[in-house]
């Protein structure tokens, strides 16, 4: 046996903050309601307002999408590649 502690990895790594980081920025962009609640510029006829938020739900979906990605790549590479 040997008396060598285990090496673990960091628990923050570069990959988790931006896991982190695209699963915030959707609740910050719709929290601060003051940066869309205005008519102008309207996109086809519908107001800032509106379409500001319907796009978030596409921006989230990828940025999910990605977070889910990069902690399967983490975790893949934490258990040696075993998954």
């Amino acid at each position: 046996m040997s008396d060598a502690p285990e090496v673990r990895p960091p628990v923050v790594t570069p990959a988790r903050v931006v896991i982190a980081l695209c699963l915030v920025a959707p609740f910050v962009a719709m929290l601060w309601v003051g940066s869309y609640a205005k008519v102008d510029p309207t996109f086809i006829g519908i107001p800032f307002f509106y379409w500001y938020q319907m796009a978030w739900v596409l921006i989230s979906t990828a940025l999910t999408m990605i977070a889910y990605k990069l902690w399967q790549r983490d975790q893949r590479a934490r258990h040696g590649g075993a998954k």
